[in-house]
């Protein structure tokens, strides 16, 4: 009798055995990409209705006309978290929500995206960077999860002077994006934060509002055309833009001045893709959110990130 139970528990343990081993891809093959450099690239916080939800494209001449050509736009894209700044950035990098203090004085509770790669990669500190003109995102360099707090964190450079306080202006952020691209090995992986747009909806100056959303569709058409100007990056890098999370809605609250609840209007932001593994002239309707980011990043540039939720957004791909 116990033979017979012997026999069957080695006979479940192949079938077991077989069946993962049927189901997992042989290493060669795993997806290679064209791809070898991610940015990312945040506009903080215009409302939808001002952006991709105004079919004139109005204040994004650039982004709804020529990057649009040059890539897939996800209209359907949301923050599903807190619609706040800090909580809306440690959703991309780490792909999971999270109610964070959004005065930079709380590391996210997850790692992030740049510490998997740092690790998985056996790379640099260098070849990961957040560059921000919000100082207290500097927080995104880091996390508090056990066995992770201060190792593999990127490089940072938030706010004046990359002090990791202040703030500073958008003019000065993008300058240091082009000279830390412009470097003998520009970093594979970074994200971008450009404060204008927030900053002056929360002062109440909605013509200043309206004209630093203008401004951030020029920085991002800058940074598309710098990028296929640099024969590093040239056919090799993805550029994301997207937000970390949009505005009340005229009508609801103060409108357009805050945010920081589940409305619509808050919720509702988007996403531009281009690169050379992505479909070009593309609308995709389907419904994706804010942790499909760093899952996509770490498909693409092939490391793990455990922690993360969240899915591929395979409707980019070619």
């Amino acid at each position: 009798m116990a033979k017979l139970f012997l026999s069957l528990v080695i006979a479940v343990g192949v079938l077991i055995t077989s069946s993962f081993e049927f189901n997992r891809l042989p290493e060669n093959e795993v997806k290679k990409y064209k791809t070898e450099y991610v940015f990312v690239l945040v506009i903080d916080g215009p409302r939808f209705t001002e952006t991709f939800g105004d079919s004139t494209y109005k204040y994004i001449p650039h982004l709804g006309n020529d990057l649009k050509k040059e890539g897939v736009l996800l209209s359907d894209f949301r923050n599903n978290g807190p619609t706040l700044t800090i909580s809306g950035h440690s959703a991309i990098i780490t792909g999971r929500y999270q109610r964070l203090s959004n005065g930079g004085k709380q590391l996210p509770k997850y790692p992030t995206m740049f510490q998997y790669y740092l690790k998985e990669k056996a790379v640099p500190r260098s070849d990961a960077w957040v560059i921000s003109s919000k100082g207290k995102l500097e927080v995104l360099g880091n996390t508090r999860y056990k066995k992770w707090w201060n190792v593999y964190k990127p490089y940072t450079y938030c706010g004046l002077n990359g002090n990791g306080a202040d703030y500073t202006n958008d003019q000065e952020t993008f300058d240091k994006v082009k000279e830390v691209l412009s470097s003998e090995k520009p970093p594979h992986l970074m994200l971008i934060n450009l404060l204008a747009a927030d900053a002056y909806a929360h002062s109440k100056e909605w013509e200043m509002y309206l004209k630093s959303i203008q401004k951030c569709d020029d920085y991002a058409f800058q940074l598309w055309n710098f990028i296929q100007s640099n024969e590093k990056l040239k056919d090799k890098t993805a550029l994301i833009i997207t937000n970390d999370h949009g505005r009340h809605l005229d009508g609801h609250k103060d409108g357009y001045i805050s945010h920081g609840d589940g409305c619509e209007g808050c919720r509702h932001i988007s996403l531009l893709a281009m690169g050379p593994d992505f479909k070009k002239n593309v609308v995709s309707k389907n419904c994706s959110e804010q942790l499909d980011i760093s899952k996509t990043i770490s498909e693409i540039l092939h490391f793990q990130m455990p922690t993360g939720k969240g899915r591929v957004l395979t409707e980019l791909f070619d």
